[in-house]
């Protein structure tokens, strides 16, 4: 009887193992790291409060919304050198600029990440959009310093400065886009020594983007995303159910071959938009494995 009671007890702990992975596959969040020790710079004017919204706080997995931001910072999940790649990214979490779906598209996308050995930092930038900022430059000098700011503190985490990614999500993805082609735009007012560092991802993933097509043309990317052989590589993924996505991402995906630029789209047969990495959305849920294998072909996530 007792020997029976072990072997079922082993059961249970090894199927236990299987269904729950051990949590050290992923990262407990590191504190907040402030993108500027004072103001961030461009604003004009009263600047906003950083607010949170649990929008259900009965709900599991969480689901916050930040609703404004004043003080844009990097939450780090960064993995122990032992662990990782070198490979880092940082996310950007969508909201049509209003506001950041924190969980959906942020912290739970890092937690992934972190399960193929890329370390993460997820990105609160400036919302909801000010109104002198129809360009949303703001929220690019927040994406071009987040890049500064981690490649510049690579070595203190175990990073590779030619491995800094950045992950985007509808509004975010259309923030990811404009960073890769205006990386290296300047920043308006206050600057210091680290923004005059490279803010080129060394890849982009793009998730159910948009923003960018030229209102006249929708076969064209509109003036203002100058997309050449030096974009970097990118994975780009959506829904074909997705009316406000779908054909953006397309046209961006054969943009980007036309130019040269590796890149892999993946249309999923529906899922919507905004689904993340909610079962809810099916297949379309998978795509982080897909962005792993490309990261992997591509080399990223070699342990060397």
């Amino acid at each position: 009887m007792r020997i029976s009671h072990r072997i079922a007890a082993a059961g249970c702990i090894l199927g236990c193992w299987l269904l729950f992975p051990a949590r050290s596959a992923v990262q407990d969040a590191g504190a907040p790291i402030r993108l500027w020790s004072g103001e961030a710079p461009g604003e004009r004017g009263a600047v906003p409060e950083d607010k949170v919204e649990e929008q259900n706080p009965n709900a599991s997995p969480r689901s916050r919304r930040v609703t404004a931001v004043g003080a844009p910072t990097l939450t780090p999940f960064v993995l122990p050198r032992d662990r990782g790649t070198g490979a880092a990214v940082i996310i950007a979490p969508g909201g049509a600029y209003r506001f950041l779906s924190w969980d959906s598209e942020g912290e739970e996308v890092a937690r992934k990440f972190n399960e193929f050995g890329v370390s993460a930092f997820v990105l609160k930038y400036r919302v909801p959009r000010r109104d002198f900022d129809s360009a949303n430059s703001l929220p690019l000098m927040d994406a071009q310093r987040a890049i500064r700011l981690v490649r510049s503190r690579a070595g203190e985490w175990g990073l590779r400065p030619d491995r800094i990614g950045f992950i985007g999500f509808s509004a975010g993805g259309h923030l990811g886009a404009n960073l890769s082609t205006n990386h290296a735009r300047p920043v308006e007012g206050k600057t210091d020594a680290l923004d005059q560092g490279d803010a080129r991802p060394s890849f982009s993933i793009l998730i159910y983007p948009g923003g960018y097509v030229d209102r006249s043309d929708p076969n064209k990317i509109a003036d203002g995303y100058p997309i050449d052989a030096n974009t970097p590589p990118t994975f780009v993924s959506v829904a074909a159910d997705d009316k406000g996505s779908v054909d953006a991402s397309v046209l961006w995906w054969r943009t980007l071959k036309n130019a040269g630029v590796k890149t892999e789209l993946h249309v999923f047969a529906s899922g919507g938009h905004g689904f993340g990495l909610r079962p809810r959305a099916g297949n379309a849920a998978t795509w982080p494995a897909r962005a792993a294998d490309w990261l992997r072909e591509l080399g990223f996530l070699r342990k060397d």
